[in-house]
Parts: C-alpha cells; sequence; structure tokens
C-alpha cells in the first residue's frame, strides 16, 4: 500500500505530466485554415490586348435601376450575355462626349458582322437628368450609332451606378448663369456576366477598341 510520500510524489507527478501534455497541446499549431481562393486569372492574356485595360479580377456590380430611352428599366441582367462598353455623358456636352461616340460608333461598325448574340454593345449613361429625358438620351445616342443602349436615372440612382464603376460626375456653374457637366472620361468595361472586367481610357483609338472587344467576346463569352 502506498505511504503518504508515494502518494504525494505521483500526483506531483500526474500533475507535471498534464502540465507537459497541455503545453504541447497549446505549442502546436491548429490546422491551417484554406487558403483564399486565387483570383482566376483573366480569360485572355492582356498582353493580347492594345486598349481594355483587364482587372485582374472582375468586380461584381451591385444591384442599380437606371430607365432606358424606351422607357424600360435598365437592371444587371440587361448587361449580361454580351460584352458592354459604358459611357458616361450628357447630350449638351460640346466635345468630349460627341467626339466619344463617334469613335464608339466606330467600334460598333466593326462588330457588324459578328454573331449578334456575342455582339459587344456600348451603354451611354446620361448624368445630366434635369435637361436628359431617358427618350432625349436614346434619340443623341443613336445619331451616333443606332445600336447603343441608352438610359439615365434620378441623381440617387445615377451616383449609385457610377460610384459602383468607380465613375464620377459633378454640374458645375457656368458664369453665363447656365451649368455644364464634369465627368470621368474613361470608358469602363462589363464582362458577359455583368461583372466590371476593366477599363478603356483616352486617348480611343476605335480599331483597338473593336478588336479587344471582338476578341473578348469571342474567347470569354
Amino acid at each position: 500500500m502506498f505511504n503518504r510520500t508515494t502518494l504525494l510524489i505521483l500526483v506531483a507527478a500526474l500533475a507535471a505530466g498534464l502540465g507537459l501534455w497541455a503545453a504541447q497541446v497549446a505549442l502546436v499549431p491548429s490546422p491551417a485554415a484554406p487558403a483564399a481562393s486565387t483570383p482566376a486569372a483573366p480569360a485572355v492574356d492582356p498582353a493580347r490586348l492594345k486598349a481594355v485595360r483587364l482587372f485582374s479580377s472582375p468586380r461584381p456590380l451591385p444591384a442599380f435601376a437606371l430607365e432606358q430611352s424606351d422607357g424600360t428599366p435598365l437592371e444587371p441582367a440587361e448587361l449580361q450575355g454580351r460584352w458592354t462598353v459604358v459611357f458616361l455623358g450628357f447630350t449638351h456636352c460640346p466635345d468630349v462626349c460627341p467626339t466619344t461616340l463617334s469613335e464608339l460608333a466606330q467600334s460598333q461598325k466593326a462588330w457588324a458582322d459578328l454573331p449578334e448574340a456575342r455582339r459587344p454593345q456600348v451603354l451611354f449613361v446620361s448624368i445630366d437628368p434635369e435637361r436628359d429625358t431617358p427618350a432625349k438620351t436614346g434619340e443623341y445616342a443613336a445619331y451616333f450609332h443606332p445600336a447603343t443602349l441608352a438610359a439615365t436615372g434620378s441623381q440617387g440612382a445615377l451616383q449609385a451606378f457610377t460610384g459602383s464603376l468607380g465613375l464620377v460626375y459633378m454640374k458645375v456653374e457656368t458664369d453665363a448663369g447656365d451649368y455644364t457637366m464634369d465627368h470621368s472620361s474613361a470608358l469602363v468595361v462589363i464582362d458577359a456576366q455583368g461583372r466590371q472586367a476593366g477599363l478603356i481610357r483616352p486617348p480611343f483609338v476605335p480599331a483597338d477598341i473593336a478588336a479587344d472587344l471582338a476578341l473578348l467576346s469571342e474567347e470569354a463569352p
């Protein structure tokens, strides 16, 4: 039978053993959490593109609601199925807007022979709803190319939409008592899944834009 001294020694040894085991458990690294998934590489090698600058990973667009020129809503589903080039502007723009829409019209003409199901499209969004109704916006855009989508909306809707694309605009009063609109000049590229995939920065070369979007539409439908 154990005497008191032996019992104390056993208890001490047991405590020491438990302490060592606890320390070992604490020092053993926990199983590593699964590594964050690496963004998928663009479907098209960016080096093959001349005008479009693709993001490393497309950016989903939050919900938005604008009004198209025919009175129907422009919602995210409308920008799915085809690659889209988005341009902000306004019908009273004296130079940049008509020039850019003319350049985009040249690209659109180059896409005419592509199958309609994957033909790229252009969306013109007026950021001047005080003067540009949806119908007027549509008439203006169609003057440059009849296939151009056109939309506008309330200030709140426009700010939400443009902000989600990283674009900005502002109303600027003129000395003549009128106003003009300053806005981002870059074009936003939306992929066929309705995600922001890249940008096109000026100066714009219609042939390069046409070739890039045709390539993207073919290889990343």
